[in-house]
């Protein structure tokens, strides 16, 4: 008889640990579950369906239930929701939604992907239906219903992270009047506060209006009240950022680790044997701070999925850890990062020195040039890189993975600035910006030295 695998979740973690173990085991039953309607599709590009970039929602759907079935021969079970982890029985309990019914599955292997939960602070009003999360594809399917044939004045975006701003921008696109408010004193937390101003800037010029350090106390009639006055809205999106789904392998005894995510090891396994887990909610390694983080990010989900479903086949492979590299377009404006921020250097307790340039995305003389800031982080005494920055139009944010490479790869800020990197007028200056802040860093570390 066949080794059973059962899958808990159908997006990327998911999916990508299901193909990679059926490439391995072509004799391996593969069950997946996934509570929704969908599998391996693109959550980062929902705020972009809002705006009218996409079309339709099916082209977020990288591929669906039936062509798993069809091309993998993975049993996809949608609208299944895994209730229970019996781990000395070896089996899960299941509700099939769709038939009101309680199942029990066993398996000889378990792969939990189950991603991260939106954060849905317990406030007066929240549950009103004119308030909207954008966590999966049924949330986004709810929101363009709420707005297609509908003229929206007034949206309330609560929560300046990524998903935030972009839906921020997205209603400004539709023509909406946007406001922005945020707890924090800034957008998006792990930049510098210096860079993160720039993007308040950028979208305070775009038309939407930005409430910093204002706390959101409840929803009243299509008003949201906070610390700083009541904001008319006809439709309210939470962006207040995800922790980890981790609750169902808590509740089976696993092992927790960074911020409670499900803790692994570089195989992608659980400290129970048989049991992997991958994508966000699993914790994974940082490669700068050498510490167990939990980084909720797409890319990080299909690479740890992978890796899981090797491993889950018989296989051997590792995941080194991640940078927390991310990117960003708000309104033209791009805003990339990798390694430490400031504050992130700080707590980790790292003496460092900055680099930081003010260039052009390509010959100041050249038709087209704007305006770059570029930061980077080095270490007092080595001069190892330990992060950095980069924010501004003309494409500019796609350069953060050239510094990416470089810490991944351990070089100093003077191995950055001799880097022979591509120039040409009309795609970059002479200097590249990145280079130019770590001139300014192996500065900086010069006179941190004397």
């Amino acid at each position: 008889m066949a080794e059973r695998l059962v899958v808990i979740g159908g997006d990327a973690g998911g999916m990508a640990a299901a193909t990679n173990a059926r490439r391995g085991r072509p004799d391996l039953e593969i069950i997946a579950l996934e509570m929704g309607r969908h599998t391996s599709y693109s959550a980062c590009g929902i705020p972009y369906l809002v705006s009218g970039a996409v079309d339709t929602l099916d082209e977020l759907v990288v591929r669906t239930p039936q062509e798993f079935r069809d091309q993998h021969r993975i049993d996809v079970r949608t609208r299944h929701l895994v209730t229970g982890i019996d781990l000395d029985a070896r089996r899960v309990q299941v509700r099939a939604l769709e038939q009101n019914r309680t199942l029990h599955i066993g398996f000889d292997l378990l792969h939990i992907a189950t991603g991260a939960a939106p954060v849905r602070p317990n406030l007066p009003g929240i549950d009103a239906d004119w308030i909207h999360g954008v966590q999966n594809l049924e949330d986004a399917a709810r929101l363009l219903a709420a707005v297609q044939g509908r003229r929206i004045r007034n949206v309330v975006v609560v929560g300046a992270g990524y998903i935030g701003l972009e839906m921020a921008e997205a209603f400004i696109d539709r023509g909406a009047g946007v406001t922005l408010v945020d707890r924090a004193t800034q957008p998006l937390r792990n930049i510098d506060p210096d860079l993160a101003n720039n993007v308040t800037q950028v979208l305070s010029g775009y038309g939407v209006k930005v409430h910093l350090g204002v706390t959101v106390h409840g929803f009243g009639d299509h008003v949201v009240e906070t610390s700083d006055g009541t904001y008319p809205a006809d439709l309210v999106v939470l962006g207040t950022g995800v922790r980890p789904a981790s609750d169902l392998a808590r509740d089976a005894g696993l092992a927790l680790g960074a911020r409670d995510a499900i803790k692994v090891n570089t195989r992608q396994q659980t400290s129970a044997a048989g049991i992997y887990s991958a994508g966000d909610c699993a914790d994974t390694f940082h490669l700068v701070s050498r510490e167990r983080v939990h980084i909720a990010l797409g890319t990080v989900a299909n690479k740890t999925g992978r890796v899981a479903g090797v491993n889950l086949a018989g296989g051997y492979a590792t995941f080194s850890g991640v940078l927390g590299t991310a990117l960003t377009r708000i309104c033209e404006y791009e805003i990339g990062r990798t390694g430490l921020s400031q504050a992130e250097a700080d707590a980790a307790g790292v003496e460092y020195a900055v680099g930081t340039a003010e260039a052009t995305s390509r010959a100041g003389y050249f038709p087209g040039a704007r305006p770059v800031t570029a930061r980077v982080l080095a270490e007092r005494g080595s001069g190892r890189l330990l992060g950095g920055q980069i924010v501004g139009a003309d494409r500019v944010g796609k350069r953060i993975d050239t510094l990416a490479a470089a810490l991944a790869g351990g070089l100093t800020a003077l191995d950055l600035v001799e880097l022979d990197l591509g120039y040409s007028p009309a795609v970059s200056p002479l200097w590249d910006p990145l280079q130019l802040a770590a001139q300014d860093a192996v500065a900086a570390l010069g006179r941190m030295s004397r």
